[in-house]
């Protein structure tokens, strides 16, 4: 697959909550969505790509490649909008791509309000340079852009479980046996009692933000197991089967065909 045909870019590496200022020259308006701090409900969605995706064999990171003819990002951004127009939509890019995320949504004429803010050498770190642009509490949504199958009925699923009751973290059953290796040996495990999980994940933001406080570990591989190490519980929710996460080449048709559904 493709990716958007764009001038080359300089590579930059901005301050991490730089918000840069995106005006579309057709219908001149400022992109960045203005805050309400005196709304206790304020609602936040951080997309997170700020991977370089080398499991692609791609040009460009997986987040900018081409699906069904707009870039993979953008179908996040364009699903949280579709649900809230008033939302605030922070998107988290590596820092060497902050140019080329600019470029493109220019190139594209994207009038949806935007800002971009420069990822960290890890998912923990980007999450936590979003959380920083956010100066007001509410509920916040972090999705993976990897994961573009979304649709408007989840997210305002999650968004009303969180409401209700502190959060909202997806998960799915498994269909397959599972093994856990234990040295040169397995054993079978209870699938029944374990679940794929899923973003967008939503909490509270001054929860959240408390919860990445902590020093980074390694089992910080979404957000509900940084919130569980610093003591928060979590409200599980039933998650999609087609919110699939693009990792692979043929990841890409598959999304084609659930986005077609």
């Amino acid at each position: 697959m493709s990716p958007l045909a764009l001038s080359p870019l300089p590579l930059v590496s901005p301050s991490p909550c730089l918000p840069i200022n995106l005006i579309n020259p057709i219908n001149p308006i400022n992109l960045l969505n203005p805050l309400n701090p005196l709304n206790p409900m304020n609602k936040f969605a951080i997309i997170v790509a700020g991977g370089t995706g080398t499991r692609m064999q791609g040009d460009v990171p997986k987040q900018f490649m081409l699906l069904k003819g707009k870039p993979v990002i953008l179908h996040s951004a364009e699903a949280f909008h579709a649900f809230d127009a008033a939302l605030s939509i922070i998107l988290v890019v590596h820092s060497a791509y902050v140019a080329y995320c600019r470029e493109m949504l220019r190139h594209l004429n994207i009038a949806i309000p935007l800002r971009i803010v420069a990822g960290g050498e890890t998912r923990f770190e980007s999450v936590r340079n979003g959380l920083d642009g956010i100066g007001s509490d509410g509920l916040v949504a972090v999705h993976d852009a990897a994961r573009p199958v979304i649709h408007t009925d989840f997210i305002a699923h999650l968004f009303a479980e969180a409401e209700k009751y502190g959060s909202a973290v997806p998960g799915i059953a498994l269909n397959d046996t599972i093994r856990m290796l234990e040295g040169e040996e397995s054993k079978q495990l209870d699938r029944t009692l374990l679940r794929a999980m899923q973003t967008p994940q939503v909490y509270r933001v001054s929860e959240l933000k408390d919860a990445y406080t902590q020093a980074f570990q390694p089992q910080f591989t979404d957000d509900a197991s940084v919130m569980q190490s610093a003591g928060f519980p979590l409200h599980l929710t039933e998650g999609r089967s087609g919110n699939i996460k693009i990792t692979h080449p043929q990841d890409i048709a598959l999304a084609e065909v659930l986005l077609g559904i």
